[in-house]
């Protein structure tokens, strides 16, 4: 792509951007900046994201990705939980590495809901993005799974769905979701560096 188009594109989309967007833009930047602190407050503020992100992402046909908000909406509510209820004898549930059979069944489950969703996607829906949307889908679960379990390993799997979100926003036309996905790779790298000493420490 030219500069010069390039940088059109970018400005159309900026003109295009609605302020719902830009709320869940905030409160999505929010939510992931409490996961780097280990802040409780990442669920309600995640939770305000994903329900906004939800509309938007079904106009823009990226319905896998407006599944993965609801499984986020989910999640959050079951991290919630999660958190504020520690083991008997915890004043809260620590950070820490996850163990061979979590990371096998991470691994496991991505390839998985990879596999499924993209069939669903190229035969069932509209969207003209079936292996990416699936493939970020698969991703951000997993990663959501591992979060709401304090695993280290959760930050590995948003560092790679936001280095492929970056460009699938911005060609979606969502130009400041892409730029969201920027920062959230710039804090998912400073979280995994965070969460792996707070790890070690507990260790």
């Amino acid at each position: 792509m030219e500069a010069a188009s390039f940088f059109d594109l970018f400005w159309y989309n900026i003109q295009q951007t609605t302020l719902l967007e830009l709320i869940a833009v905030l409160f999505g930047l929010l939510s992931v900046w409490y996961s780097k602190k280990v802040n409780i407050l990442v669920f309600p503020t995640g939770i305000v994201s994903v329900l906004i992100y939800m509309y938007i992402t079904f106009f823009a046909k990226l319905y896998a990705d407006m599944f993965i908000n609801f499984v986020y909406f989910v999640m959050s509510v079951y991290g919630w939980y999660h958190w504020t209820h520690p083991r008997q004898g915890m004043e809260e549930r620590p950070v820490s590495f996850a163990n061979r059979l979590q990371n096998l069944i991470g691994i496991l489950v991505t390839i998985v809901l990879f596999v499924a969703m993209r069939f669903i996607l190229m035969n069932y829906t509209d969207s003209n993005v079936p292996t990416i949307d699936a493939l970020t889908t698969a991703i951000f679960m997993t990663g959501m799974w591992l979060m709401a379990i304090k695993k280290v390993e959760n930050w590995i799997y948003w560092i790679i769905g936001d280095i492929i979100s970056v460009p699938l926003y911005f060609y979606k036309g969502l130009v400041f979701t892409s730029f969201q996905f920027f920062v959230f790779l710039i804090i998912a790298v400073a979280g995994y560096l965070a969460w792996s000493k707070a790890a070690r420490h507990v260790s």
